[in-house]
């Protein structure tokens, strides 16, 4: 299979520090890989209702949330972008993460079992210059890659808070080079620190 990369904005500035990291990266990848990239601002998903102790969930035809299930399904790498807020996923993705719940409850579509095996990245920019505090961001993108069988990436990490500072984070634009040309294991609980001790 030919490879296929969503990019997911979730910050709610166009052209923000966390966009202009992941197109940066997404320059590195080969002329013939596909690029998709949709912003969740103006595509909003509507609040989730969790169905799952009353009925099943529907899936979508039409709208934004239609648009968004059939460009994750398409995907071979899925990549969220999101703005580190109080050192979290922004609330757009978060609430496009809350639909995965519904998406793997919805018959007939085997959301889980399609994903499995494909590759879930991430980029985000913080203000600050300590990157453990991105540590729940990470955490929660491994965690969701492990409990859907895919393969995790990692995050792209850059400093910025003013826009375009990120352009500044020459750390930054030298690991966007080489971001998406690594090999990405599958993910597993739980998610541990590159560097934190090994547990016993």
């Amino acid at each position: 299979m030919s490879r296929r990369f969503l990019f997911l904005l979730g910050s709610s500035r166009p052209a923000g520090n966390t966009e202009l990291l992941a197109r940066r990266a997404a320059e590195q990848l080969p002329p013939d890989v596909e690029q998709r990239w949709i912003s969740l601002a103006e595509h909003p998903l509507p609040e989730f209702e969790d169905l799952r102790h009353d009925s099943d969930h529907v899936r979508p035809t039409e709208g934004d949330a239609a648009l968004l299930l059939d460009a994750t399904l398409a995907a071979t790498d899925l990549v969220i972008a999101s703005p580190l807020y109080w050192y979290s996923l922004s609330t757009p993705v978060k609430r496009y993460l809350d639909h995965w719940s519904g998406w793997l409850r919805t018959p007939g579509l085997d959301f889980k079992a399609t994903l499995a095996g494909r590759t879930l990245w991430g980029v985000t920019v913080l203000a600050h210059t300590e990157q453990e505090v991105a540590d729940p961001l990470i955490g929660s993108l491994n965690n969701s890659a492990a409990y859907m069988g895919m393969r995790f990436g990692g995050v792209l990490l850059g400093n910025g808070s003013k826009p375009g500072d990120v352009l500044r984070d020459t750390d930054a634009l030298a690991r966007a080079k080489t971001f998406f040309a690594r090999e990405a294991p599958l993910a597993r609980f739980p998610y541990e620190r590159a560097d934190a001790p090994a547990t016993r």
